[in-house]
């Protein structure tokens, strides 16, 4: 793996091949292939999850009931659907926005780092940082307009662990109605799932709006965060497909 040990005017490209590696190496370190070939069930704040990936072609779910009706989202290939008690809802283009983003959110980031190494993530290498005593890689990246989704605005960092591969630490940009929002979240209770491995995450937010997105990791260790929440994953099964 090469490091930024080449001239300055070859240093950009450097970086991005390098960033490139570590992630592919932190999907493999994850579970690698397992993912693109597989179901996986989870429950997250009282809502059912459901991923079907089968070489390219994916359908994610989330399954809401209440006291009148069950409701079925439905993520996949050809788009956006909501089911009510089974049957479809027309929805405006809007809320087939909104409701699509939430759902693919919350799968999203149940299996990171898998889907960083897709043709619309940019990847940039930002050399190493200690976060509680420890020396990471750190990573950020961002998402090409084309391909990148609803939020290709947003903005990622990754902190790697430089021997297991794992992503300990990571944080993430946002627009809000008032502005950028910004989170730091830090893995807990990590755990392979029949190959597949996953975290639940101390969510932090900084405590002043004087501060710049890359030096959250630094925040962290100056005690500058506020926890917020915890993002804990219940009841996973994961079926592999291969």
């Amino acid at each position: 793996m090469t490091l930024l040990t080449c001239k300055q005017d070859n240093k950009e490209v450097v970086a991005t091949e390098s960033a490139k590696e570590i992630i592919q190496q932190s999907i493999l370190a994850a579970g690698g292939n397992v993912f693109d070939y597989s179901n996986i069930n989870f429950d997250f704040r009282d809502i059912h999850y459901k991923a079907h990936r089968d070489g390219g072609k994916f359908q994610l779910e989330r399954y809401i009931k209440d006291s009148v009706s069950d409701i079925r989202d439905v993520l996949n290939n050809s788009g956006f659907e909501r089911f009510q008690s089974d049957v479809k809802v027309e929805l405006s283009d809007s809320l087939v926005a909104l409701y699509s983003a939430s759902v693919n959110s919350v799968h999203y980031f149940s299996v990171l780092p898998y889907g960083l190494d897709g043709s619309a993530v940019y990847k940039d290498y930002l050399g190493t940082e200690e976060i509680e005593g420890k020396s990471y890689h750190k990573i950020k990246v961002t998402f090409s307009e084309d391909g990148g989704g609803e939020d290709f605005e947003d903005e990622f960092l990754y902190w790697i662990d430089q021997v297991s591969y794992d992503v300990d630490y990571l944080a993430y940009s946002y627009e809000e109605i008032d502005g950028m929002g910004y989170r730091f979240r830090e893995a807990y209770n990590v755990r392979m799932v029949n190959g597949l491995r996953f975290a639940d995450y101390n969510n932090y937010k900084p405590t002043t709006s004087d501060f710049n997105f890359e030096d959250l990791g630094l925040m962290f260790n100056k005690d500058k965060l506020e926890l917020l929440s915890k993002i804990e994953l219940q009841n996973i099964e994961v079926e592999s497909l291969n």
